[in-house]
């Protein structure tokens, strides 16, 4: 075969209008965007590794499109589509939604967006606080001859200087070269996960990381369930004993010691519907806020692992099961 021929056989890239793939917003492209291997190509465009947490998820009288959760540190990710050049009512919609669910990522996806909603994306990167991310996003659609039609995901807006952090920070930690103790960590947590997920428990565990703890959504930026497996025990503050914690965990900012103090004011009730107490820490270092309760264990045992999973599993359940409510009806300073 010649290759004047072979250029003859080459087929031609055709773009394909959306509605005549997607009829339907709701019936249509969220559930295709919601399906594992979609959620992730559109994980690859933002650098971020997505996991379903709901769709057409309420907010007030109004239901958001998608919802996940960032598989790496469980902070909310919000996802809100259309099919249509961007517009203002959506652009109100978004902010609305964030608002209500605390989401850290807000992702607008639209066939085309307009200047002014770019530029309004952009604008909301520089004044936020760095810890919320806004994007924008245009998906395209394209096909070749009669073959089926291939989407493709076009970022347009970033938070300034992106540079995919988390995920970039995961593939670091399962790239390189591992500690011993990091190696133990990550198969730890991998099989943490399987017992949790065949356990159906309450929460959602995340992916296995060579780390010392595993963050797990709870429904509220800044506020985190975290399952932990030190090497180092936090009350006798030594490497003397391996020890593994279910804690409830509130980050540094300007809520924190609010959040805290209206947790604190309920404490009796939660021990009471915990049937245990737990430690309450405060770090004045760290400027965090700590709910926990620890075993010790002997991390290196891998025949005891199944008895730490269950208690670990079963203490996150409870923490999950009591503090949720209580913390998604946290207020925040000034209101």
């Amino acid at each position: 075969m010649n290759g004047s021929t072979d250029l003859d056989s080459l087929g031609r890239l055709k773009k394909v209008p959306l509605r005549e793939v997607w009829g339907s917003e709701s019936t249509d492209f969220t559930p295709w965007l919601s399906s594992e291997g979609n959620l992730q190509l559109l994980g690859e465009t933002l650098g971020i590794e997505l996991e379903l947490e709901a769709s057409e998820q309420q907010v007030g009288p109004f239901r958001a499109d998608i919802l996940c959760n960032n598989s790496i540190d469980a902070s909310w990710v919000l996802i809100e589509n259309q099919l249509e050049r961007t517009d203002h009512l959506h652009l109100g919609q978004l902010l609305t939604y964030a608002a209500g669910l605390d989401a850290v990522t807000i992702v607008w996806i639209a066939d085309r967006f307009t200047e002014e909603h770019r530029a309004a994306l952009d604008w909301l990167n520089e004044i936020t606080d760095p810890r919320f991310n806004f994007f924008g996003i245009e998906v395209e659609l394209w096909q070749i001859g009669d073959s089926p039609c291939a989407p493709k995901f076009n970022l347009v807006s970033k938070p300034n200087k992106w540079k995919r952090g988390v995920s970039a920070s995961a593939a670091v930690l399962r790239t390189t070269d591992l500690s011993d103790a990091k190696r133990l960590q990550q198969k730890y947590w991998e099989a943490f996960k399987v017992h949790s997920d065949s356990s159906q428990t309450l929460y959602r565990a995340t992916k296995g990381l060579p780390q010392n703890f595993m963050n797990i959504a709870i429904g509220r930026s800044g506020v985190n369930l975290v399952a932990i497996c030190s090497f180092f025990d936090n009350e006798l503050q030594s490497w003397s004993s391996n020890e593994i914690r279910a804690e409830l965990y509130i980050q540094a900012g300007e809520n924190t010691e609010f959040f805290y103090d209206q947790l604190e004011r309920v404490m009796e009730d939660i021990h009471q519907e915990l049937g245990y107490q737990l430690t309450w820490h405060v770090s004045d270092q760290y400027l965090t806020r700590r709910l926990y309760l620890r075993k010790t264990v002997n991390l290196q045992d891998e025949s005891d692992w199944a008895s730490q999973h269950q208690w670990l599993s079963q203490r996150l359940d409870d923490l999950y099961r009591v503090l949720k409510p209580r913390v998604k009806a946290l207020m925040k300073t000034g209101e």
